[in-house]
């Protein structure tokens, strides 16, 4: 117990007054930054916080939004197919580091931590070189570019999966899981839930999100199936993503929109999830505890959204539909969840063990720790 005090007191006395975040492009990075933000925002109030993300990204629009200041670099990602654009990417890349050392040695920030995203490897590789602390976060089960340049220059690495001695030096990671933010931790009554979506609290429902952009499979095989749920006595939650136009005649026992804000209140009423498997969708499945279908993206690097979904469902934590089989699989598999109450509860009991709903406090101790 005394142990544990000391400890606490350190951390305590370690106050930093500048704290830099980078990275961004999707909401799997944006967030993730935002949690920790709150989490040192809450501790440390007086402290400056900025962001540093890519121009014309989502996280320009997203982060002020949660009241941070946010800097925009012109970088943008590789073109793995047209490699002649690439010469573009690199010159406005080595503009971005040049840059991010000015805003850097203005900001004169303790630590600097990236998320992931276009603009977290020219922050971080700037922060190195005007020796300022970089910790980086990798929530996928599957190392990202960025983090694998600066695997041997970062001060330490948060991962959302366990299993990552194959891609950080031994010792320089731990398996912290992924943060999530605080209002999709705290689960509303069902009843209040349901009743936001002006859904029957006392039927089944389905939630079903492919992310801010939508997932083209998903959405397809709910718009071909839709009746067939709603035959069946099911309700969903259908969140399409900006990029798919929504089917004209929809049943009374669908909410469907583009964007979801209240994620909170869909994960608090659902009974099973429809859900592609970036490491931000599966840690929050995993600390909200609810059945899920995963539908891996096919087209994302590496395939880290497919080896995060097979991660989670070898533990029993969920089922794996590949992209190419949702259309002829997904409604039956979602029907028999719903009718198998033994799985979905086993389901529940395995995604309680994968869970680390303390992995945003646990970040910030780190860091502070090791400043």
């Amino acid at each position: 117990m005394v142990q544990v005090l000391i400890k606490q007191l350190k951390i305590m006395n370690k106050i930093p007054k500048s704290i830099v975040f980078c990275g961004g492009g999707t909401g799997g990075h944006i967030f993730p930054a935002v949690a920790i933000a709150n989490e040192f925002r809450s501790r440390f109030p007086e402290a400056k916080i900025l962001f540093i993300g890519a121009l014309g990204k989502m996280e320009m629009e997203k982060i002020p939004q949660e009241g941070y200041e946010i800097v925009g670099l012109p970088v943008m990602g590789l073109n793995r197919k047209a490699k002649l654009s690439n010469i573009k990417v690199v010159i406005k890349a080595i503009y971005s580091y040049f840059k991010a050392i000015g805003i850097l040695l203005k900001a004169k920030p303790e630590a600097v931590i990236g998320t992931g995203g276009y603009a977290s490897l020219p922050v971080s590789l700037a922060a190195i070189t005007v020796r300022i602390p970089v910790f980086a976060w990798e929530g996928n089960a599957f190392a990202g570019l960025s983090n694998k340049l600066i695997r041997n220059w970062a001060r330490l690495f948060f991962c959302g999966f366990g299993g990552m001695e194959k891609h950080f030096p031994k010792g320089n990671w731990i398996h912290s899981g992924n943060p999530v933010r605080l209002e999709i931790k705290e689960k509303a009554d069902k009843v209040i839930a349901a009743n936001h979506f002006k859904l029957d609290p006392t039927k089944p429902i389905i939630f079903v999100t492919g992310g801010s952009l939508g997932a083209r499979s998903i959405n397809d095989a709910i718009a071909n199936g839709i009746d067939k749920l709603h035959n069946s006595g099911i309700q969903v939650i259908w969140q399409t993503g900006a990029n798919y136009e929504i089917p004209k005649s929809i049943p009374k026992s669908v909410w469907v929109s583009p964007f979801l804000r209240e994620m909170n209140m869909a994960y608090s009423c659902a009974d099973i999830i429809i859900s592609r498997s970036g490491a931000l969708s599966v840690a929050e499945i995993m600390v909200t505890g609810v059945p899920v279908i995963f539908v891996p993206s096919s087209n994302v690097t590496d395939d880290h959204q497919s080896i995060n979904a097979e991660m989670t469902t070898e533990q029993g934590g969920g089922i794996l539909i590949p992209d190419d089989e949702a259309k002829e699989m997904l409604i039956n598999q979602a029907i028999d969840l719903i009718h198998d109450t033994l799985k979905r509860e086993s389901m529940k009991a395995a995604l309680a063990i994968l869970a680390r709903p303390n992995a945003t406090a646990q970040i910030t101790d780190e860091i502070i720790k090791r400043l």
